[in-house]
């Protein structure tokens, strides 16, 4: 049988944790404190007997009786659940990889880091684990694991989000040119396009709105007759294409708009693309398998160059209470003034969340190394009792589970962009046009989402052990602590947008 870990964290605070257990368990037997609570069930049973029977025989023979069905339980607890018995190393301590194998995410094994011989053993000393601890955290981390992968995997949409956000032309000369591109070709195409005014589809009336649109690039009368105002050294002089123009210096040309766009490894295009990053680009694509790779990158262009955010559709995709069903002026007045205050309010409130979700997992499995160093303590003080071992069982599996919560949270939160601005979902999907930054532009309409869905790695803790209460289950306030111990992590993490507003000002 073998443990497992979630985290490099857990894994060595799992280590220290039973260490620590062990030396408190030996302080125990030496000073012979293990021993009191024998003493303890004899007073207690005796008067027990007292008070339920007035005839000394039978006082006698209750009280036998149930003290020696409560020592014949004691001594197996102490033999199960107190005495470490099974030695914890790297043969029988390891990492989870089920998961990132899974989801195809190469992780390295502690076996084969530079950890290795400090995970073995601390100080020279080798952990050891009852019998009836190591039978609980395997069977909690089987339960756990198996309701993780029962999660389907997806592509993290957020965190892409954020870095196609803060994606930007780092050449200026770069930069340059597409403001050149867009004053050259795309202004007179689309001034064209108005005076003409062709019949488009609802997918060619999207395209027309970026500098690359496919319409303008493929249409006759649009990018193949304009062309650059100016010589472009990557493209030489050709005498028929550029009839009329004098050579620019070494011999640059004018090449038309489709060519300045589209020419393979000199084009506007594919040095954009080079602007970002090569892992992002993949990812993207990877998720958005509905389109085709074309497609993606030209997303991914148009949302780096774009001018301005493109206004996507603000039709609502998940009910709500606010308001009336037909919204009159106080209710968009106060729509208005609540988005505001949402949008003012997130400044520092996701810094402060982003801090808390990475700092809710160290927090865990500290948890979890206090409660392993508490278990012979509390045994003792519970005198061996069965209902106290089982409650400290079902408190160390309620922390082993919280992890399932913490991965739901997350996949959720992830997701649920890809269940509101993803492809794929029919005539009803609420939003037609592949866009890269996925619903950035129509931020304000999710901005509260975006707020429950932060508060969920606190709140489904909460409820988790609160139904444990329900079934009759006293765990008592066990996870109070995800709270408290982040709370001060909450508290600096918000405090980074008002540094920034003091150094603006």
């Amino acid at each position: 049988m073998t443990l497992y870990t979630t985290d490099y964290l857990e894994y060595y605070l799992t280590l220290v944790g039973w260490l620590i257990h062990n030396g408190i368990w030996n302080l125990l037997l030496a000073s012979g404190l293990f021993a009191l609570p024998f003493l303890l069930i004899v007073a207690q049973e005796w008067l027990h007997a007292r008070t339920v029977s007035a005839d000394e025989s039978q006082q006698s023979l209750l009280s036998s009786r149930r003290i020696e069905s409560r020592m014949l339980l004691a001594i197996g607890i102490i033999a199960f659940a107190a005495i470490p018995m099974i030695p914890v190393s790297l043969n029988t301590l390891q990492f989870d990889t089920t998961r990132s194998r899974q989801c195809q995410v190469d992780v390295a094994a502690p076996a084969k880091t530079g950890w290795a011989l400090s995970y073995t053993q601390l100080n020279g000393q080798q952990a050891l684990i009852p019998v009836w601890w190591f039978f609980v955290h395997a069977l909690s981390k089987a339960v756990t694991g198996a309701a993780i992968a029962a999660i389907p995997c997806g592509t993290d949409l957020r965190q892409i989000r954020m870095e196609l956000d803060a994606t930007r032309i780092a050449d200026p000369l770069l930069a340059q040119e597409v403001a050149d591109f867009t004053r050259e070709c795309y202004g007179p195409s689309r001034a064209r396009l108005f005076m003409q005014r062709p019949g488009l589809a609802a997918d060619q009336r999207y395209d027309v709105t970026w500098i690359g649109s496919r319409y303008f690039l493929n249409s006759p009368g649009f990018y193949d007759i304009d062309r650059a105002r100016a010589p472009r050294a990557a493209w030489p002089y050709e005498a028929t294409r550029d009839a009329g123009l004098a050579p620019g210096p070494n011999g640059a040309g004018y090449p038309t708009c489709r060519q300045w766009w589209s020419d393979p490894g000199r084009g506007l295009r594919e040095r954009l693309l080079t602007q970002v990053d090569a892992g992002l680009l993949n990812r993207l694509a990877q998720w958005a398998g509905f389109v085709s790779r074309q497609t993606v990158d030209d997303a991914v262009i148009r949302a780096v160059v774009a001018p301005r955010q493109q206004k996507l559709n603000q039709g609502q995709v998940y009910t709500d209470y606010g308001g009336q069903v037909d919204m009159s002026l106080p209710n968009m007045a106060a729509r208005l003034a609540g988005d505001t205050g949402l949008a003012l309010g997130s400044l520092g409130f996701f810094p402060a969340m982003d801090v808390v979700r990475q700092a809710l997992p160290m927090v865990l499995s500290l948890l979890k190394m206090a409660l392993v160093i508490g278990l012979p303590l509390l045994l003792v003080i519970g005198t061996y009792d069965l209902k106290t071992t089982l409650t400290l069982s079902t408190v160390q599996f309620a922390l082993f589970f919280v992890e399932f919560w913490f991965q739901l949270a997350r996949w959720l939160d992830s997701t649920i962009l890809d269940a509101l601005y993803g492809w794929g979902f029919g005539a009803g999907r609420p939003y037609r046009n592949f866009d890269p930054l996925i619903g950035l532009n129509n931020a304000f309409g999710d901005l509260l989402l975006n707020f429950v869905m932060a508060t969920m790695f606190i709140a489904f803790p909460t409820f988790w052990i609160t139904a444990l209460t329900w079934a009759g289950l006293r765990a008592g306030a066990a996870l109070q602590a995800l709270a408290s111990g982040t709370q001060d992590a909450r508290r600096a993490g918000a405090r980074g947008t008002d540094a920034v507003r003091q150094a603006m000002r």
